[in-house]
């Protein structure tokens, strides 16, 4: 299984722990934040990926301790790429014993004001099926993933471009690490993400941008450090073409 380094925007990234003497994938979505009665086991995580630390004894202990620090980048300091390489032969072995029992993972979620739970499998959670699995840990450039609007805007914006099937990171940028992106509800919708843009702003100066509320983005916009964006209840906020901001908060036109 790739690894990889985790940053604060992966915070609900699956991590790789030792349990029972295998390698096996945990979830945010199967760490449960109630008491819950297991018997005493040993939960340790591997040395050689998370510096030696050991989680308590108990592994109702350790869970519960997990639902707190799971996403910390300094307890947990890589996460499961979702790419996977597996030798076909253990695979056929392994289906035609039918021994890849998957656990199903209830997740819940909200869709369109609805509370449902989604069942789930991770096929990462395959790894502790496998004879001597490890996890590698590759380089954030082989990892980018897009599963909301605003990771959307990171592949859009400047900081990345296109070239010969392969996506580049602009060398521009002198931050190893992504801009922190939070995107209020009104862009988790793609149509309504791309509708609020005239253009995607230029982010390679861009530490972190957060945006609530009833905000456009006009064209050739530039964000720069730390910006917030949050339009006042019932007014509509519209960031004017050519727009340069630079460590600012927002609330209304006089702001910028």
């Amino acid at each position: 299984m790739e690894v990889t380094p985790k940053t604060l925007a992966d915070v609900k990234g699956g991590t790789l722990i030792s349990y029972e003497g295998r390698v096996q994938l945990l979830e945010i979505a199967q760490v449960p934040d109630e008491h819950i009665t297991l018997d005493d086991t040993e939960i340790v995580i591997p040395e050689k990926i998370y510096g030696g630390h050991h989680a308590p004894a108990s592994l109702r202990g350790a869970l519960q301790l997990l639902v707190n620090e799971f996403k910390s980048i300094e307890k947990f300091k890589i996460f499961n790429t979702n790419n996977l390489w597996a030798n076909l032969k253990a695979i056929k072995r392994l289906v035609e014993a039918d021994a890849l029992k998957m656990e199903i993972i209830p997740n819940p979620k909200e869709v369109e004001g609805i509370k449902v739970l989604q069942l789930e499998t991770a096929a990462g959670a395959a790894i502790r099926f496998f004879d001597n699995a490890i996890g590698s840990n590759v380089p954030r450039s082989r990892f980018l993933p897009v599963k909301a609007t605003s990771d959307l805007l990171l592949v859009q914006s400047d900081l990345y471009t296109l070239e010969d099937g392969f996506v580049i990171r602009n060398k521009a940028r002198k931050n190893p690490a992504n801009p922190s992106i939070e995107l209020g509800p009104e862009f988790k919708k793609v149509g309504n993400f791309l509708n609020r843009f005239k253009s995607i702003p230029s982010i390679v100066e861009l530490d972190s941008l957060k945006v609530a509320g009833d905000v456009w983005f006009g064209a050739n916009i530039t964000l720069k450090g730390k910006v917030t964006i949050v339009a006042k209840p019932g007014a509509k906020l519209e960031i004017p073409d050519g727009a340069v901001l630079e460590n600012k908060e927002i609330n209304g036109p006089e702001d910028i």
